[in-house]
C-alpha cells in the first residue's frame, strides 16, 4: 500500500498558531511534534519508500526540515492550489507510472488520531478490499456531535464482517450541514463523519477521474508524459475529491469502514481542547503558563513571556508568532470573521 499524506491546506481557524505562513499541519499543536511529524510516524508500518507527501510548493521546504528521511522523489510538489480532487490525481497519476495496480491511501496531515492502531488496522482492511474487490473505500468515524464544520455520509446495511472488520454499503454523501440538520443525523444513527481517509486502487480512481474530470485527467496525462508541471496544473479543475469525482460515482461500488479512532480534524481550539483535556473543566495549557481559579480553558503560550490567568472560565488565550488572540472557546470557530476585519486594517497572517 501507498500512503498519500495531504500537507497542502492553508488552515486560518487556528491562528495565530496556524496561519497561511505555516499552516496548523506544521506546527506543534498536540505533543512535541508537529501534526505533519504525528503523522508520518502514524503510518510507519509501510516502509518509508511507500509514503509520499503532497504539499503546495511555498511550503515544500517545511516538508524537508520535519521529514528530512522522505525520499526526495516521494514529495509531490503542487504549483498552485486546487483542492483535493487534482492533489489526489496527481499522486494517483505518479505512483501508477511505477505501479498501476498499486493501492493507495489517503490521509491528511492536520487529522488527530489517538488509537494508531485502530487506524492500522482499518487501513489495512480497507487495503485488501481494494485488491480484491476494485473497490472505492473509505473509513470514516461515529458522529459524537451535531458538528456543522464536517461532511457526512449515510450508510446502509452492514455486507460482511471478516476479522471484527464491518465493511457497510454507502447510500450518499452530505456535505456541512446547519445544526438542526446536524442534530437529525446524530439522532438518526445512519450517518458517519467524513474523515476523508479513501483507500483504492490508483487504476481504479484514474478511471473514475476520466470519466468525471476530463479536463483535470487530460492534464495529469500531460505531467506523466513530461509536460511541465508548473504550465499543467493550474489547469486542472479547482474542486474536492468530494464534489469532483466521490459524489458522482457509482454507489454500489462504494465500501464504508467504520472506525474508533479518537479522531478529530483539528478545526477549532474548542475542538482541540475537547479532544485533549481530560474533561471539559480542566485547563489544557501549553508553554509558560500560570492559570489561576480558572477552568475549562486552553492556554497556549509559545511566546518568550509569561502568561497569567486568573478567574477565567472557558476561554481561549494564545500566544504565537508575536500575536494573542483571546476569545471565548464557544466562539473560537468563527475566527474568520475576525481575520476578515483584520486584514481590512493589518494582515493578521
Amino acid at each position: 500500500m501507498k500512503i498519500v499524506i495531504l500537507a497542502g491546506g492553508a488552515g486560518s481557524r487556528l491562528w495565530p498558531m496556524s496561519s497561511k505562513q505555516k499552516p496548523k499541519q506544521f506546527q506543534k499543536l498536540v505533543s512535541d511534534k508537529t501534526m505533519l511529524q504525528e503523522t508520518f510516524a502514524r503510518v510507519s508500518f509501510v516502509p518509508i519508500e511507500d509514503i509520499y507527501v503532497s504539499t503546495n510548493a511555498e511550503y515544500a521546504h517545511y516538508v524537508r526540515e520535519e521529514l528530512p528521511n522522505l525520499p526526495e522523489a516521494n514529495l509531490i510538489s503542487e504549483p498552485s492550489m486546487q483542492d483535493t480532487g487534482p492533489c489526489i490525481g496527481l499522486a494517483a497519476a505518479l505512483i501508477a507510472q511505477k505501479d498501476p495496480q498499486a493501492v493507495m491511501a489517503v490521509v491528511y496531515a492536520d487529522h488527530l488520531v489517538q488509537d494508531v492502531a485502530e487506524f492500522e488496522a482499518k487501513l489495512k482492511a480497507a487495503e485488501q478490499l481494494a485488491a480484491t474487490e476494485n473497490t472505492l473505500n473509505i473509513i470514516e468515524v461515529k458522529a459524537k456531535y451535531p458538528n456543522t464544520n464536517l461532511g457526512y455520509v449515510r450508510i446502509g446495511r452492514m455486507l460482511k464482517e471478516e476479522n471484527g472488520i464491518e465493511v457497510y454499503e454507502f447510500k450518499a454523501f452530505k456535505e456541512k450541514p446547519d445544526y438542526e440538520t446536524a442534530k437529525r443525523f446524530l439522532s438518526s444513527y445512519s450517518y458517519l463523519w467524513n474523515t476523508g481517509y479513501y483507500v483504492w486502487k490508483v487504476k481504479t480512481i484514474l478511471e473514475e477521474f476520466a470519466k468525471h474530470l476530463p479536463k483535470t485527467y487530460t492534464e495529469l496525462e500531460h505531467i506523466t508524459q513530461g509536460e511541465p508541471i508548473e504550465v499543467c496544473y493550474p489547469q486542472c479543475d479547482k474542486i474536492s475529491i468530494d464534489y469532483g469525482v466521490m459524489e458522482k460515482v457509482d454507489p454500489s461500488r462504494v465500501r464504508i469502514i467504520p472506525a474508533d479512532l479518537g479522531w478529530s480534524d483539528i478545526g477549532t481550539f474548542a475542538s482541540l481542547h475537547e479532544e485533549l483535556a481530560k474533561s471539559p473543566k480542566d485547563n489544557l495549557i501549553k508553554g509558560d503558563v500560570v492559570a489561576v481559579e480558572s477552568e475549562g480553558c486552553l492556554l497556549y503560550n509559545e511566546g518568550g513571556d509569561e502568561i497569567a490567568v486568573f478567574g477565567l472560565k472557558n476561554m481561549v488565550v494564545v500566544n504565537a508568532a508575536g500575536k494573542t488572540l483571546i476569545c471565548p472557546k464557544e466562539r473560537s470557530g468563527d475566527l474568520k470573521t475576525l481575520l476578515n476585519q483584520m486584514q481590512n486594517g493589518s494582515n493578521p497572517n
